[in-house]
């Protein structure tokens, strides 16, 4: 039966008394908000990672059309964030047309007030192609290292911007995306009397070893405008390394560093892992939670293979024994087993390995000593500890006839170029290859580092602190980063090593071999 009007008023303002306060949350007085823009990763011919964060709850929706107009877009219903994840989210966009232009906007919806949305944050990138034609990528390392982070002085991570201003189809972080180990000060004070200047926020006061410690390295590495800038024009293919848990890190360890209460290394990589898999648009593994290593395919003519050297290693050590075994990993098996099967299964022209540690630059684990080792160079000799393993592989490439595959990686903070050349090698069952070294993108600048002879080494180049300097700061200029062309036509692959103002320093160009 109808209701007089005045008895439902009064009834449900009785009914409103009656609830607890809790279920009517107070409203922000500000709106939703994406402070740390957009990203976009692990692109292939017909899908997309898409990631950004809100600053409270929030449903994530992302709309994506081939036109920057948003003529006829498509919208993605994306998930809740919330606080669990730190209010980040991804979308994965399926169903996207090979080889074009797509442009993207994220918004997210207040879970509290769904009458309101966030601004739209935009972003655009190039999906791979299905076609032979030509690919042009970037790779480097090292972001925020040694107490360098983002000077407003010099306008913040300058380098971002000039990879930005190239146009690449993507960007390799080949690990260091943070420096969780590395508090950043307010300034550092230079040998040659220049001070540096850093914004500075309570998460970098100290080495990271909360959750949101964690979080917030990342976060404060999102203030700087040119990387947001570069993240929304350049999809971004993320590895780790060790910086993002704590230097030269292995499972295993047990701290003895005053600056930690948490000692167990397992328990801080697991927090790093999950903040590293919150704010990087990495999809999700369905053969193993929270797996970093994956192949992207991008076209016919490249394959990318990102390495995971952290995961799965055996402790530091003198690194000499002449067997495997668990303590001499650097893959593991099953990366290892993955790696060969997805090799050998590769029909593309090129196949990169992104390895987050170079083969054949000594790494020591204790500077002073000199007797324990991070990577798998250990000295000149025969392969030992770490080294089987890269010669298993290395002699399975030989084996199998996979040609064409070419080593990208960092870590080192300074850039060379590498040929392997297996007859001046001491282990020389595997075909020649090349490896490139680049950055640090910014963070401080050492080298040039020990090479080791086990499988022939021949530096081609290099660029370096002048003998007796390390630890350059940005302002030297030594900053860097690598570019990578592959000719549709002719398959040819011409890498280039650059510095912070984009000037080439090297050029290498390599011949397909069918």
């Amino acid at each position: 039966m109808p209701i007089a009007r005045r008895t439902f008023l009064k009834q449900s303002a009785l009914a409103g008394a009656a609830l607890p306060f809790a279920f009517w949350p107070p409203i922000p007085d500000h709106p939703i908000q994406a402070e740390q823009g957009v990203s976009c990763g692990d692109v292939w011919a017909d899908r997309a990672i898409i990631w950004s964060r809100a600053d409270r709850p929030a449903r994530m929706w992302v709309s994506w059309s081939q036109e920057p107009s948003f003529r006829k877009p498509r919208t993605v219903q994306g998930p809740e964030v919330l606080e669990t994840s730190d209010f980040c989210g991804q979308v994965q966009l399926r169903h996207l047309p090979a080889g074009r232009d797509i442009y993207y906007q994220v918004r997210f919806q207040d879970l509290k007030n769904p009458a309101q949305w966030s601004e739209p944050c935009r972003g655009q990138f190039r999906s791979a192609p299905t076609k032979p034609g030509n690919v042009r990528f970037l790779w480097s390392g090292d972001t925020c290292g040694q107490g360098y982070g983002i000077n407003p002085d010099i306008g913040g991570m300058r380098i971002y911007d000039t990879m930005r201003r190239l146009k690449p189809d993507f960007f390799i972080h080949s690990g260091d995306t943070i420096y969780a180990d590395n508090p950043i000060p307010a300034q550092i004070q230079l040998p040659d009397g220049q001070v540096w200047k850093n914004i500075v926020s309570e998460a970098k006061s100290k080495v990271a070893e909360t959750l949101d410690e964690f979080r917030g390295n990342y976060r404060y590495n999102l203030l700087d405008a040119h990387l947001r800038a570069f993240h929304a024009s350049v999809p971004v293919f993320y590895q780790w390394d060790d910086h993002e848990v704590i230097n030269n890190w292995y499972p295993q360890e047990i701290l003895n560093d005053p600056r930690y209460t948490e000692t167990r290394v397992a328990v801080l990589a697991e927090r790093s892992r999950q903040a590293f898999l919150e704010y990087t648009p990495i999809p999700e593994s369905r053969d193993e939670s929270g797996r970093i290593y994956r192949k992207i395919p991008y076209g016919p003519l490249l394959d990318v293979f990102m390495l995971d050297m952290r995961t799965y290693r055996g402790p530091n050590g003198p690194n000499r024994q002449e067997s495997s075994s668990s303590d001499t990993a650097l893959l593991g098996p099953q990366q290892l087993a993955w790696l060969k099967k997805e090799l050998a299964e590769s029909r593309a022209a090129w196949k990169v390995i992104a390895s987050d540690m170079p083969l054949g630059l000594i790494v020591y684990d204790d500077y002073v000593k000199k007797n324990t080792f991070e990577n798998g160079a250990n000295g000149d000799g025969p392969a030992l500890g770490r080294e089987l393993e890269i010669a298993d592989l290395l002699r399975f490439l030989r084996r199998e006839q996979i040609k064409n595959t070419v080593w990208l990686t960092a870590d080192v903070h300074y850039t060379a170029a590498h040929y392997y050349d297996p007859a001046k090698a001491r282990f020389s069952d595997f075909l020649p290859f090349y490896e490139f070294v680049s950055g640090p993108l910014n963070a401080g600048t050492f080298g040039p580092g020990e090479l080791d002879d086990t499988f022939g080494p021949q530096v081609l180049y290099y660029k370096a602190p002048p003998p007796g300097q390390g630890n350059l700061s940005p302002l030297s200029g030594m900053q860097f980063f690598g570019e990578v062309s592959i000719e549709g036509q002719t398959k040819a692959m011409q890498v280039v090593l650059r510095d912070i103002e984009g000037r080439a320093l090297f050029s290498q160009t390599l011949s397909n071999e069918a």
